[in-house]
């Protein structure tokens, strides 16, 4: 014990003696290692701001609008149009046992508010009971829409957060009235915010039965259905069978509305699953390419110190010589050679992690609670693993290399070194 603890002592020693170079080599490897996490970090960071502002809009969510079709197959003269109904989304819960849950709404952007205190101009949104269980539609204070609402096509509504702003200015306005294009309506509920920064849309909508928006402002226009709705929206039984539900979803409308299903350009809809993965796989390829340039400055770094470590044994060859001469053995040589490059490599990589960490530490204090759409950039395991692997890898190699070397020296062509 008292032999290791003496080459633990002649290793700092020997590091001391050399600090500039010994500090230009660690900084190297700190530098590699800190980058690396920190790269990594950065893309994480972005990947997690992404994921949640789609978890904003809702869990898993398929939206389709009405669509056109070709007047003749394999021609698109002549679309015609054609509107969702509350009919087909029925069918889509009773005949896709892949989708889990649909509703439909109405969203008309031409209806005005109207408190007795100002005035507004939202959109307007005629949703299902079920419409929370799909979209992110979180209440603030009141209530959301019931059962009887529905049934009775009550006229009351819940306000978004700036439509409440809007019209009710710094007061209450849970049991006020508004009116919406003259007919008044109870106010029953306000929303939480969502969405981040600039992206208030949800935050100016207001929601009213579906029910009564079809009684009071129904889609309007030429051969357009009475029960027309703007948009159907569900959700797959799992997100792996998104393709599967939209299938289905697809052989559905085309069947009720006389289409062939597989015409790639008869449904306008957006799959936020797909997206997310889209997304994922962009991050993940840059989580992998930062990876890879932190890897190769920490590789670089690793080749200093092998460098280095051979210049050192080329310094101290008559040392290593004298100290042979005098008894030591092969393996205290190696073992001091060999616990130096590895004390450089694993105390900078050390300074390395710890860099990193406060610095994401900061960066998450000062960004906080932000609403950009990105997210601090946080340690990954999976790079604090890769950090740590290549950390102890470089200190292997930059300390048994160069070891080894100072160890095979004969002792006295070692003394006759100039």
């Amino acid at each position: 014990m008292q032999g290791l603890l003496e080459i633990f002592v002649q290793v700092f020693q020997a590091i001391w003696a050399n600090k500039l170079r010994s500090f230009l080599t660690m900084f190297g490897i700190a530098w590699g290692v800190a980058s690396l996490l920190l790269l990594v970090g950065l893309g994480e960071g972005f990947r997690s701001g992404q994921k949640r502002g789609l978890s904003e809009l809702g869990t898993d969510v398929i939206m389709m609008w009405g669509g056109t079709i070709p007047a003749l197959p394999e021609q698109h003269q002549g679309m015609i149009p054609y509107k969702l109904t509350l009919a087909d989304a029925d069918a889509i819960r009773a005949g896709a046992p892949h989708v889990r849950n649909a509703t439909a709404l109405i969203n008309r952007g031409d209806l005005k508010e109207v408190s007795e205190f100002s005035s507004a101009g939202g959109p307007v949104m005629g949703v299902e009971l079920n419409f929370p269980e799909i979209r992110n539609l979180p209440i603030a204070q009141g209530r959301y829409l019931d059962a009887d609402d529905i049934a009775q096509k009550r006229q009351v509504v819940v306000l978004g957060q700036k439509n409440n702003l809007l019209l009710f200015p710094g007061r209450p306005s849970v049991g006020a009235y508004i009116t919406i294009n003259g007919y008044r309506f109870l106010v029953i509920g306000v929303a939480k915010k969502i969405g981040r920064g600039n992206d208030d849309g949800d935050n100016q909508k207001i929601y009213i039965p579906l029910s009564t928006m079809m009684d009071l402002f129904p889609i309007t226009g030429e051969n357009v259905p009475k029960d027309a709705v703007s948009s159907i929206q569900y959700q797959p039984i799992t997100p792996e069978l998104n393709e599967t539900g939209k299938a289905e979803a697809h052989r559905i409308i085309g069947d009720r509305h006389g289409f062939n299903p597989n015409l790639p350009d008869a449904f306008e809809e957006w799959d936020s699953i797909k997206s997310s993965r889209m997304v994922g796989i962009i991050f993940t390829s840059m989580d992998i390419f930062l990876g890879g340039v932190g890897v190769v400055t920490l590789m670089l770094g690793a080749v200093g110190i092998v460098n280095i470590m051979l210049v050192t044994v080329s310094e101290r060859t008559k040392e290593i010589g004298l100290r042979k001469a005098l008894g030591a053995t092969q393996r205290s040589i190696m073992l001091q050679f060999f616990f130096e490059g590895l004390a450089l490599t694993g105390v900078s990589g050390l300074i390395g992690i710890g860099a990193a960490a406060t610095l994401m530490i900061l960066l998450g204090s000062a960004i906080g609670n932000n609403d950009t759409g990105f997210d601090p950039p946080r340690l990954v395991p999976w790079s604090a693993a890769v950090a740590f692997g290549s950390l102890t890898l470089c200190g292997v190699v930059a300390g048994i290399y160069p070891a080894r070397r100072a160890a095979m020296l004969e002792p006295v062509e070692a003394l006759r070194k100039e």
